[in-house]
């Protein structure tokens, strides 16, 4: 029995370092393109030129779609004519649209110029469509059949489109290009040869148009486990499909986006070690300005109890410990709200169901967190601190810290679907906003409390 190769990186950039390019090729042969893309990252410009000259055009064609940006586009400056036309006809449309949105428009212009005339029709049809619908991440490669055909004619059409096509285990059946079923490839093979398409698909297929947004059309995906979803026009013709890698990194991208939101960060498409210190400098500045200045606020608010501090100075050590919890609190109610609305399990019209098990899940929290800071209060800030803690100040402090809990987390959970429902994104009422909001609460919390229990 043959011993399978274990594919080695290491090995791999070793002979491309001595030039053993015959031995690097069966190397590369065993494994898989989406291993093989990084690797270029690593070569000098001429090992990649050459190294990439020695794959075959199939397996270049999956290589160079995995491979970043910046090493695509010195591929294919370096290129000729024939040898791009060759990587483009091994080319799926969706993945060479993909590309031309990453290169420069020197570069589009001969992409565009070596592809097939059908095909530049299509790409430039692809790229029309906004960057955020589901018309810009479709394919138009599918297997079509005629609800007429029998499951061998069938089977015949797959044989003869499939290798241009981007999926072959959902098939799609339309007349005169309007969308009438979906058919498996299991159920074809599992069907008598003579029985008829028509008979066999199934019905009300869940498609979307070319305007829907690109990540309502990846919810489907999570929600109904599809492999493929067809994408139809206004009048519910069939113009492609979308497959579920695009659909993944559709999901991949729109959660990066969102972390990047949430914790105050402008999102980038380029990796974080490949992004420059300017360019990072860039994203982050702006929200640290906007925080710096929502703080004024709070720093107003402790001007204005400069009198009640000065007559309990021990109050002022209290302040850290209730804006911290405030904004914890409130993070953690937006981003359960904010992946609840990003899955589809949350709407606005669900706002008081939220807003009721959020107030119960808060006094829960508050109840605790006030109990524990009370038997604290007296075993360690008294008693191996020292400080001069009455049952007054620790009822302050308890007090404030419940509400504070209750107020954060009512805001945290309805300020994401108040966003949404505005046609903001509710990402951004995540961390930043929402605990710039709940430290001023908490203040005039804490200060109302204390005035009326201290008298101050």
């Amino acid at each position: 029995m043959e011993k399978q190769t274990t594919f080695s990186p290491e090995t791999a950039l070793a002979l491309a370092a001595d030039r053993k390019f015959f031995e690097l090729r069966n190397l590369l042969l065993t494994a898989e393109p989406v291993d093989i893309a990084p690797l270029f990252e690593q070569m000098t410009k001429e090992q990649s030129t050459v190294v990439f000259r020695f794959l075959p055009k199939e397996l270049a064609a999956e290589v160079f779609v995995n491979m970043e940006p910046e090493t695509q586009e010195f591929l294919i400056s370096s290129f000729t004519d024939s040898e791009l036309r060759s990587i483009l006809d091994e080319m799926f449309l969706d993945d060479t649209v993909d590309v031309i949105e990453e290169m420069p428009a020197f570069l589009v212009s001969r992409i565009l110029s070596n592809s097939k005339p059908d095909n530049r029709i299509v790409i430039n049809q692809l790229l029309s469509y906004p960057k955020d619908s589901a018309g810009s991440i479709m394919t138009t490669e599918y297997v079509g059949l005629r609800p007429t055909m029998t499951v061998s004619e069938a089977f015949a059409q797959i044989r003869a489109v499939g290798l241009d096509s981007e999926t072959v285990y959902t098939c799609y059946v339309t007349k005169n290009r309007k969308l009438l079923g979906v058919i498996s490839a299991k159920t074809l093979l599992l069907s008598d040869p003579s029985a008829v398409i028509s008979e066999l698909m199934t019905e009300n297929v869940i498609s979307v148009t070319t305007v829907d947004g690109k990540e309502e059309a990846a919810a489907l995906f999570q929600k109904y486990g599809f492999l493929a979803l067809p994408v139809v026009d206004s009048e519910g013709r069939m113009v492609g499909i979308i497959t579920v890698d695009d659909a993944l990194s559709v999901l991949r991208e729109a959660d990066e986006e969102d972390f990047n939101k949430m914790a105050a960060i402008t999102p980038t498409d380029k990796p974080y070690l490949k992004t420059s210190p300017v360019r990072i400098w860039l994203s982050r500045i702006p929200w640290l300005l906007l925080m710096m200045v929502s703080a004024t606020f709070t720093g107003m608010i402790i001007s204005g109890f400069e009198n009640a501090l000065a007559a309990q100075v021990l109050l002022t050590a209290f302040i850290p410990m209730l804006m911290d919890s405030g904004g914890n609190a409130g993070s953690q109610a937006s981003v359960t709200v904010i992946r609840g609305i990003s899955v589809g399990e949350i709407a606005f019209r669900d706002l008081f169901k939220v807003l009721f098990k959020e107030l119960r899940v808060s006094m829960l929290c508050g109840l605790t967190l006030a109990t524990a800071t009370f038997g604290k209060m007296f075993l360690v800030d008294k008693l191996l601190l020292g400080n001069e803690i009455t049952v007054d100040i620790a009822l302050t402090v308890c007090l404030t810290l419940a509400l504070t809990v209750i107020c954060a987390k009512l805001i945290g959970c309805s300020l994401p679907l108040f966003a949404k429902k505005l046609g903001f994104d509710p990402a951004v009422m995540a961390s930043p906003f929402i605990t710039t909001i709940v430290d001023a609460v908490s203040l005039l919390l804490y200060f109302a409390i204390a005035t009326s229990l201290l008298g101050l």
